[in-house]
């Protein structure tokens, strides 16, 4: 199943980075202890990543050292009497604390810093933005409408969506990409240990050292990027889910979590009145209806790959079974069934939705046109009578170029003035 990124309008789209990220993982990388560099070689070059900005006095000064939130990621599989929800607010609630710590003392809460680094190491700065200009030309490639919506950003926090972007698609492919299937637990624990390290200001490589540069210069947290990747590892020993709950959680991991990870930033506008956790709260629901919505435009799809990614108790409630989506017959019952899926990704939508404009304005459209855009998937497969088995539900380039302009309105309009009746016009 394919990672909903917050803002990806082709979320199945695969990436291809340049770099064997399988093999990567089936090596170790090089460190000298004594020199704190990391070596990375690609086809064309050797690229040397100094700790220059990113050392780790510097992130252990500003507090922001692999923190950790309280854990939901847990291997177990054991759920506790605690619900997914209440266990992914505990996180959301963690997140919003280290941005409110970020933001003492400052006069208003729109993120723009402007860090530099510490030590200017002859090259490092050339290599540094040789890597975040790789980051932009993934993302131009693979998420054209973003893209353009991140060139209202400022530059440091567009190279920093940029860097988080690749980080996730770079994490996605690795389950879904073209060398899933030598993908295992053990190499899902290596690209976690390499998260750490990156977190810890020893980037792999150069993809990794634009995001390295960006927690160095943010203050976001290295939890929801270990949630994710828990994802991955729940992708390959899970392909069923009993209830909500589980189902909730997951789209957690692979989806909500990006929310989470870009919050701190795109920046809060400096006029919101709005709690730091329900800016927060709305980028996790955003992220829980694009895969809401990647599942229920996928359920043929997913089902000829032996997967059902839809509530078990609520497909019996229904009168109906796996084998009815096996064999993929639409039918009453699975409309009705449908309409209440639905019902509940447009649900999160409008949870979204209410917190979208407490962004900083320069970083509202992409996230105003992936939810337009997304939301209207829904509408595709109403349109299509339901069938999601045979017939995958798009959005049209017509519809999309309606779309965009409408998502840049809505990102230029005043808190007050935003109005969620012109979103659904």
């Amino acid at each position: 199943m394919s990672v909903a990124l917050l803002w990806v309008v082709s979320p199945t789209t695969e990436v291809y980075t340049g770099l064997s990220l399988t093999d990567s993982l089936a090596s170790r990388s090089i460190f000298d202890a004594k020199t704190r560099r990391r070596v990375c070689s690609s086809s064309k070059q050797e690229h040397k990543w100094n700790s220059w900005s990113l050392s780790l006095e510097k992130q252990e000064r500003r507090g922001r050292l692999c923190v950790v939130s309280s854990t939901v990621a847990n291997p177990t599989g054991d759920m506790g009497v605690i619900s997914s929800e209440q266990r992914v607010y505990d996180v959301v609630l963690k997140q919003a604390a280290l941005v409110n710590r970020e933001l003492r003392g400052r006069d208003d809460l729109d993120l723009d810093l402007d860090v530099k680094p510490d030590i200017a190491v002859p090259g490092t700065l050339s290599l540094l933005g040789e890597a975040y200009d790789r980051c932009g030309e993934v993302c131009a490639e693979y998420a054209k409408t973003f893209y353009l919506g991140t060139l209202l950003m400022t530059p440091e926090k567009r190279r920093a969506i940029w860097a988080i972007y690749v980080w996730c698609r770079r994490t996605d492919e690795l389950v879904d990409g073209p060398n899933a299937s030598h993908i295992t637990p053990t190499a899902l624990d290596r690209w976690e240990s390499r998260l750490e390290d990156l977190f810890r200001g020893r980037p792999f490589d150069m993809l990794d050292a634009a995001l390295s540069d960006t927690v160095a210069k943010f203050p976001i947290d290295i939890q929801p990027f270990k949630d994710m990747i828990e994802g991955m590892r729940m992708d390959l020993r899970k392909s069923r889910y009993k209830n909500f709950d589980e189902l909730y959680l997951y789209c957690y991991y692979v989806a909500g979590t990006v929310g989470l990870m870009s919050v701190p930033v795109m920046g809060i506008a400096p006029e919101s009145k709005a709690p730091t956790e329900s800016v927060y709260n709305a980028a996790l629901a955003l992220g829980i209806a694009n895969q809401l919505t990647n599942i229920l435009r996928d359920v043929g799809e997913d089902a000829r790959r032996g997967r059902v990614y839809l509530p078990q108790d609520e497909l019996a409630q229904a009168g109906l079974s796996d084998e009815d989506i096996f064999v993929g017959k639409v039918t009453d019952k699975w409309r009705s069934f449908m309409k209440k899926q639905i019902k509940r990704a447009r649900m999160f939508f409008d949870e979204a939705e209410r917190g979208v404009v407490d962004l900083s304005a320069a970083s509202r459209w992409p996230v105003w046109a992936s939810l337009l855009l997304y939301r209207q998937i829904l509408d595709e497969i109403e349109a299509n009578d339901y069938n999601n088995f045979t017939k995958r539900a798009y959005v049209s380039k017509a519809k999309k170029l309606i779309a965009l302009p409408v998502a840049y309105t809505m990102s230029m309009m005043p808190l007050r003035q935003s109005s969620s009746n012109l979103v659904k016009a």
